[in-house]
């Protein structure tokens, strides 16, 4: 089943369940030519089964490279470990032009969009129901169920953390992307990473 991309109908957590009195951003991405580092970065939740429940990854990635900046694992869907992500991503990557995300509750949270207006960071936002707004970010939970997560079955968050690290370590560092001239995303992201100079 797996080979042939068929799954069983059950309903999954939804995950992109906007707040009704949170602002929603328009989607800036639509024709806009991104080739360059930290010109916009993308966030997404996914869930991520166990043996007995489910928990939650958030990811922050570089949308030119597909590089994976940041990640947080959690056990509920507040807000706090999406900011804790982006907190890692600003203090260790600097600031992107745009930040795009789907309407979920976390992401248009004050707390969340606060933090990227402190930066002066541009917030777009996915249409409803436009999983292909984010695709690549949607390819990437693809490739982390099937060929990790649902591979070990993990029993515990603290298991998924060390896989997960492993994995995103090589996703970054060794995988090759047919997209990006059969490049790393690590390899795409630093050498696109335009220069203060440059920036400037």
């Amino acid at each position: 089943m797996r080979r042939m991309g068929i799954e069983a109908l059950y309903r999954k957590p939804r995950l992109s369940k906007p707040h009704p009195g949170h602002t929603v951003y328009p989607y800036l991405l639509r024709g806009l030519e991104i080739t360059e580092a930290n010109h916009v970065w993308a966030a997404d939740i996914c869930y991520i089964p166990m043996a007995k429940v489910f928990c939650y990854l958030v990811a922050i990635m570089d949308w030119a490279s597909r590089k994976v900046l940041s990640w947080r694992l959690s056990n509920t869907l507040d807000t706090s470990f999406c900011i804790d992500a982006l907190e890692e991503a600003l203090s260790l990557y600097g600031i992107p032009h745009v930040f795009n995300t789907d309407q979920g509750s976390q992401f248009t949270s004050d707390d969340f969009t606060d933090r990227l207006k402190e930066q002066g960071i541009k917030i777009s936002m996915d249409g409803r129901g436009r999983w292909m707004d984010n695709v690549f970010i949607e390819r990437l939970w693809r490739s982390v169920k099937y060929e990790d997560v649902y591979l070990k079955a993990y029993s515990s968050i603290s298991e998924v953390r060390k896989g997960l690290t492993l994995w995103f370590d090589r996703y970054n560092l060794r995988r090759r992307h047919q997209g990006l001239d059969n490049r790393t995303p690590d390899e795409v992201y630093w050498s696109t990473l335009p220069t203060k100079k440059e920036a400037m």
